[in-house]
């Protein structure tokens, strides 16, 4: 095992709970966009919260570590084009999180589930929509290969891990929705933005693993 993967399991371990929230967990009134309001008056979606769950994709190559995003399909009703994590609805067939989050995986990049290492959970994330979604953090396999289902995913792209764990990258943005004022997180890579609920989920991960945001030390490890 490299030091580069010795060390981010390392911060996994103190960082992330190993086992998934479940939904009478206290983080079932979790962080979300709502959270980011600068004086409190945002509306939190009520419960009943709809539970879902994504992957968070993370992949150790010779270059250095990289996750795995998509670009969500264009004719898809909800967020649509938006950079997304594979995921989706929980289903009541899936007997956990992890479960859920791997079977859309498989569906939405065709990734085995054999070529991940499940190594923890974040806190659920609540989006504007009401859904609660839990995300479980990965390890994939390097010669893991990918083939992107064209009805639900227009692309799929690695960024660099430091680039995600730079705090300096995360900007707080806000735009007008549903008559009321939003705000969440967002930043760019090349042509693309990440944000909303994606970026508020990558920016805990942030939080719970490289907290003193020191990217050229994720850097040096990966080399």
């Amino acid at each position: 095992m490299s030091d580069a993967i010795a060390d981010f399991l390392a911060r996994a371990a103190a960082g992330l709970s190993p086992h998934p929230p479940g939904p009478d967990d206290p983080t079932s009134n979790p962080r979300g966009d709502h959270s980011l309001d600068p004086d409190g008056s945002a509306v939190i979606p009520p419960p009943p919260h709809r539970r879902a769950a994504v992957l968070v994709p993370v992949v150790f190559r010779p270059e250095g570590p990289g996750l795995i995003l998509t670009q969500r399909a264009a004719n898809l009703r909800d967020h649509s084009s938006q950079v997304a994590l594979p995921g989706g609805k929980i289903d009541p067939s899936d007997p956990d999180p992890a479960a859920a989050a791997l079977r859309e995986a498989e569906e939405e990049i065709g990734l085995d589930p054999a070529s991940v290492r499940l190594i923890g959970y974040l806190d659920p994330y609540l989006s504007g929509t009401g859904f609660l979604v839990t995300p479980v953090i990965g390890l994939v396999a390097p010669d893991a290969t990918f083939q992107a289902n064209p009805a639900e995913v227009a692309d799929l792209f690695e960024v660099p891990l430091p680039v995600l764990m730079d705090r300096e990258r995360y900007r707080l943005r806000s735009r007008d929705w549903q008559g009321r004022t939003r705000y969440f997180y967002a930043l760019n890579f090349g042509e693309r933005l990440i944000w909303g609920v994606t970026a508020g989920i990558l920016n805990n991960l942030r939080e719970r693993l490289y907290p003193d945001s020191d990217p050229d030390q994720l850097r040096r490890s990966a080399g």
